[in-house]
């Protein structure tokens, strides 16, 4: 274990109600060390910190390396219904970030108390069978069927209300799950002297035991992700997220529907902005596999998910992954059309703050281009069908450590296409490279073992993500077929 390599790790508790949570602190060291410590923290160890480097508003321009600086996209009003993939989405509002989902009812054990249930609500986002992806209009996502590869705890196996006619005349049935997420810790994320690495952080969900967001139900082999993301009959508290997952904007709970009618219950989720194969992309960002990964996006810290089948799988055989690409240390600035990256969502994002439609501030910053602003590899528009089935909600994160060189020319500009960020890797390793967790020091690109459960939503640019902007160079991390 990587976190018996480090005597840098401090943990301090402290208590919300009745429980005790674990925070992890980061302490100072070199300055290569820093994005180096936040790759360390971000896989659930202790990290050592350093100084950032400082905003940088160069290349803009002709110095920008090629194929970056990409625009976002509609900004407000609703994301016409034909730019979604998730088609069972009510709405896309551009002016407030959020998603509307359709809510379903289901139960689960109560977190620490195995012999209560409690109501609890959830979102359906992917299906591995295409035929009923179509169905219940959410993405086909086949590399789901490997999710439990491996690691069996990587999906739950939950069974179905089976309703006499007078019990439901039309509507979805119960789902009993095995587990569910623990939503009244705060989420904390102390920005550190320069912003990132956080001083300290702690997730604002954890999963209860048995939980995973992919399921299959008992008797079907079809996989689903179906995170949990309300908890109880109400009221839902949206503003600091104690029974609410920390994108949850706004729950509605229909109530009973008049005869020949069916009144539907949604909740709007704060999604996320990103770019794939040139085009700017939203997706909502629902669990992860280790602490800082779920501090950073939002969401539910899943552990089971940290041993999914595979780090660095991709598109090989038995994967449930597919590869996203994101950076430590791009450029920052709220009005820098070249700013990216894990600095830039804090020192630009709000990123210390909870999530609320009140918050106009945070919502602002994240309408203008203050999300991480990831780049994705497969989606399910490209044109090419291998690509597009290649898609997966689990996102196997690459990330990407800019040189002293590239930073000090400027040439941590905004990327947008995965082919040019592995391209780059692969060629310019003197601007490029990834990082070794254990050493601190710049190493071969590729996974790092971060893991994120994150449905792609639809597209805000005129048209589709259809086709990468560059060719594979030769020896690059392409699969070779």
């Amino acid at each position: 274990m990587l976190e018996r390599r480090f005597a840098v790790m401090h943990r301090s508790s402290s208590p919300k109600g009745t429980r005790r949570r674990s925070r992890i602190v980061l302490l100072s060291g070199s300055v290569t060390g820093l994005a180096t410590a936040l790759l360390l923290a971000i896989v659930g160890m202790g990290a050592l910190a350093a100084a950032a480097p400082k905003h940088h508003h160069r290349a803009r321009g002709a110095d920008a390396v090629s194929g970056s600086g990409g625009g976002l996209g509609q900004l407000s009003g609703l994301l016409p219904r034909g730019h979604l993939t998730e088609e069972s989405a009510i709405q896309v509002n551009l002016s407030n970030e959020t998603v509307r989902l359709p809510l379903y009812p289901g139960d689960a054990p109560v977190p620490g108390h195995p012999g209560q249930t409690e109501r609890v609500w959830y979102v359906l986002l992917d299906a591995s069978d295409a035929g009923l992806a179509k169905d219940l209009g959410v993405n086909y996502a086949p590399k789901l069927a490997n999710i439990a590869i491996g690691d069996p705890a990587a999906v739950q196996t939950v069974t179905l209300d089976n309703p006499s006619p007078d019990q439901n005349k039309f509507g979805p049935a119960v789902v009993h799950f095995q587990g569910a997420p623990d939503f009244s810790p705060t989420r904390t994320a102390v920005p550190g002297p320069t912003g990132f690495p956080l001083k300290s952080f702690s997730p604002g969900a954890v999963a209860g035991p048995g939980y995973s967001p992919f399921i299959k139900i008992a008797g079907s082999d079809v996989v689903y992700s179906a995170p949990i993301v309300a908890t109880g009959d109400g009221p839902f508290d949206v503003v600091h997220h104690t029974n609410t997952g920390d994108r949850v904007l706004n729950v509605h709970i229909a109530g009973p529907s008049a005869p020949g009618q069916f009144n539907e219950s949604y909740a709007d989720l704060l999604f996320v902005k990103g770019f794939d194969a040139g085009r700017p992309i939203v997706y909502i960002s629902t669990d992860a596999g280790q602490p800082l990964t779920a501090v950073l996006e939002r969401a539910t810290y899943v552990p089971a998910l940290n041993d999914a089948a595979f780090n660095g799988g991709d598109d090989f055989l038995g994967s449930a992954r597919e590869r996203l690409f994101g950076f430590i240390n791009g450029q920052t600035g709220a009005d820098n059309p070249q700013a990216q990256g894990f600095q830039h969502l804090v020192l630009d994002g709000h990123a210390s703050e909870d999530a609320s439609l009140a918050n106009t501030a945070l919502i602002d910053a994240l309408r203008h281009g203050g999300d991480l602003l990831n780049v994705f590899g497969d989606f399910p528009t490209l044109s090419d069908p291998r690509h597009a089935d290649a898609y997966s909600p689990l996102w196997d994160a690459q990330l990407g450590l800019w040189t002293d060189k590239a930073v000090k020319a400027g040439l941590n500009t905004r990327q947008i296409d995965e082919v040019q960020v592995f391209n780059l890797a692969a060629t310019r390793p003197d601007l490029l490279t990834g990082v070794n967790p254990a050493t601190g020091q710049p190493a071969p690109y590729g996974s790092v073992g971060v893991d994120i459960n994150c449905a792609v939503i639809g597209w805000t640019g005129a048209k589709p993500p259809l086709a990468n902007l560059a060719d594979p160079a030769p020896n690059s991390q392409f699969p070779p077929r």
